[in-house]
């Protein structure tokens, strides 16, 4: 039987200015064609579920339409509350800004990530998304990445995309404060790092090389 995998994506179209973001189309893209291609089952949920806003910023070299089917998939997405995840092999997490806004602190989130944790299944984020593990804890309390050797999008990175103040938090800060072991690489480089079964890359372009990752752990 084959393996199945939850992509989940945000749902947030702006930062707090009005500023347009979203989801970084490749960070799910890219991922979701090197899933299907190694034989796995593919459902995409969001926040809220329905359509998902795409980051301008990321189709801007012909992505759209490089990614038009995963595109099309982006518009009608299920609400992570009516997913039975337990029937999943795997999570993973794409990036984008929006999910800053909507991924931390989020209980159904939380509920996944702990279950997945603890049932010893892959958990799989790149970018910003390990916002989702932003307040996310265990049901013994403790921090889910609490001792996880990870990676996420830098301080530095943010800094030098000048968007430190329009997020409400640095997320390697944040991880860091929660305990995780947080793993720096050369900013925009692909870098990523495994710990068990958690699979993270840093920025865009590690979205090839954590999914392929994320597919040999999962298989």
């Amino acid at each position: 039987m084959s393996k199945k995998v939850l992509i989940v994506v945000t749902n947030e179209s702006q930062f707090k200015d009005g500023k347009p973001t979203g989801l970084w189309l490749e960070e799910a893209a890219i991922p979701y064609k090197i899933f299907i291609k190694a034989g796995l089952e593919v459902d995409i949920a969001s926040v809220k579920g329905g359509s998902v806003p795409i980051d301008p910023n990321s189709t801007q070299n012909d992505e759209a339409k490089e990614y038009h089917d995963v595109l099309e998939k982006m518009q009608h997405t299920h609400n992570i509350s009516d997913i039975v995840f337990e029937q999943y092999d795997g999570i993973f997490l794409p990036g984008g800004h929006g999910t800053v806004f909507d991924f931390p602190n989020n209980s159904d989130l939380e509920n996944m990530l702990a279950y997945y944790k603890n049932n010893d299944k892959v958990i799989g984020a790149v970018c910003h998304g390990p916002s989702a593990f932003v307040g996310a804890k265990l049901p013994d309390g403790s921090y889910l990445v609490n001792d996880v050797k990870l990676t996420a999008f830098t301080d530095s990175e943010e800094k030098a995309m000048q968007l430190e103040n329009d997020v409400p938090f640095l997320l390697q800060s944040q991880l860091e404060k929660q305990g995780a072991r947080f793993v720096q690489g050369t900013d925009f480089e692909s870098h990523t790092v495994i710990d068990g079964k958690f699979v993270t890359g840093q920025n865009p372009n590690s979205s090839q090389e954590v999914a392929e990752k994320f597919v040999n752990i999962i298989k």
